[in-house]
């Protein structure tokens, strides 16, 4: 057995580089074959985790959150297993471990952080038992590959129960992410925000669980967030959104996100009023851990987003902002994020209809597009396999945009004629190719570039 460990990992990592040199993310396919090779790869290295084990799961969020939780735990010293890169799928977890094994196949690790699918965990968790799940929350995604949002939930009880000791830390806000919690029997911890936000633009967004999962009654809502996030209770049964035991307040927008926590006050450059969420949830996750986070103040203003969540390019005079956005309550916080840049901006918008994105893309059509007829979006341009249904739902509200089927041809139009502040958001199957093309051409163009200096600032 102990031979076939060692050719799995050796494979993995072997099949993982020529992936890199050709360009490729490679990491499934590496999970694939280690797999392949030795079924019993993922069990065996994950016991070799020294002390405890995080899952993150939920629709979104996952990605950035598991990474911020990584980062936290690093920066208080420990060694950490993490599926960077966000596949989250068996093949993508047993990679995150099998590519960082040691060449003698052993595993050097005190803790994993894994991010998993939430249609995944049924398959991810007969090959070990997680201390902790982190469970964001739940929105209505790939109507093809999920189904309504029951199915989801149904799938992640399954999992849970396969873990009984397991504690969960949870969005107290989602009240379908809480009442799949507290239905589960396992210890809770909550995280969430209490006070009502003036300054985050009410929307008329599709909200899922408006129904009380416990009695069927619809659920009463002192204010929103976003989509259903907000502070919920069940006037029939007392269902409630629980007091959080992790809460942030004095969350400010202005220059990125600055919030208070255990009287502890936070801040990061990056945009997006659900990041709020990502940041609390692995402060909570590590805490609940026993961690005092004395470094989390220092690991957050040094972080920063990769794989396309809010990652930053700079390409000769122009910043460019990739972010991913795969369903329609993702998408609406997309929007949020680029309206919170007042300044002038150029946008491009990429959709496929792969198979890992689902067939069906009429999620487009919950969306708030219209929230993009703002004076300060200077140009739109649709993108993709599916572009022409995107610009067809711009149409609809009113909004021109250009089409650019190619994703580098597009990004060239605007570096040639934008104004210097482009934002590229995009969809699964088009994040991983169009971050090469980002990278490339920043890489090309001459990294770390200085900005040109403003004519009225005073040089010396």
């Amino acid at each position: 057995m102990r031979v076939r460990r060692l050719l799995s990992v050796w494979t993995a990592k072997l099949i993982s580089a020529v992936c890199k040199m050709a360009g490729k993310q490679g990491v499934t396919l590496a999970g694939k074959v280690a797999l392949k090779i030795d079924p019993a790869v993922l069990r065996d290295l994950s016991a070799q985790v020294r002390k405890e084990i995080f899952v993150v799961c939920g629709t979104n969020g996952k990605t950035t959150t598991n990474n911020l939780l990584c980062s936290a735990l690093e920066a208080e010293g420990q060694k950490v297993v993490c599926n960077h890169t966000g596949s989250n799928m068996l093949p993508g977890v047993a990679a995150a471990f099998a590519l960082c094994a040691r060449p003698d196949g052993r595993l050097d690790a005190d803790y994993a952080c894994i991010e998993i699918d939430e249609a995944s965990a049924v398959r991810v968790f007969p090959h070990f038992r997680p201390d902790y799940m982190v469970l964001t929350n739940l929105f209505r995604d790939q109507l093809d590959r999920y189904g309504e949002i029951d199915i989801t939930m149904k799938l992640l009880d399954r999992a849970m129960k396969m873990a009984p000791d397991m504690k969960v830390i949870v969005n107290a806000d989602d009240a379908l992410s809480w009442y799949l919690a507290e239905e589960s029997g396992h210890p809770c911890v909550t995280y969430g925000i209490s006070e009502k936000m003036e300054d985050v633009p009410r929307m008329n967004e599709i909200r899922e669980g408006r129904f009380c999962k416990r009695c069927g009654e619809k659920l009463e809502y002192e204010f929103y967030h976003y989509s259903q996030i907000g502070k919920y209770r069940c006037p029939n049964c007392g269902f409630a959104r629980p007091e959080a035991d992790f809460d942030a307040s004095g969350i400010s927008l202005r220059d990125g996100i600055t919030f208070t926590a255990e009287g502890r006050t936070f801040h990061v450059g990056y945009r997006g009023f659900y990041n709020v969420y990502n940041v609390l949830a692995a402060y909570s996750a590590a805490r609940t851990a026993g961690f005092a986070l004395q470094n989390f103040g220092r690991m957050l203003s040094g972080f920063n987003p990769q794989n396309g969540r809010m990652e930053r390019f700079r390409v000769g005079d122009t910043e460019i902002v990739l972010n991913l956005a795969k369903n329609p309550a993702g998408f609406n916080q997309n929007i949020s994020a680029v309206l919170e840049d007042r300044n002038q901006k150029d946008i491009i918008i990429v959709i496929n209809d792969n198979a890992q994105d689902g067939l069906d893309i009429s999620w487009l059509w919950d969306v708030d597009f219209d929230r993009l007829c703002e004076d300060s979006i200077r140009t739109i341009t649709v993108s993709g396999i599916r572009c022409q249904d995107m610009r067809l739902r711009l149409k609809y509200v009113d909004i021109a945009s250009e089409l650019i089927p190619d994703v580098e041809t597009a990004v060239r139009a605007r570096l040639k004629d934008g104004c210097g502040n482009l934002y590229v958001l995009v969809n699964y199957t088009a994040l991983y190719s169009t971050r090469n093309i980002l990278a490339q051409m920043e890489k090309t163009a001459g990294r770390g570039l200085k900005r040109p200096q403003k004519q009225n600032q005073k040089v010396s």
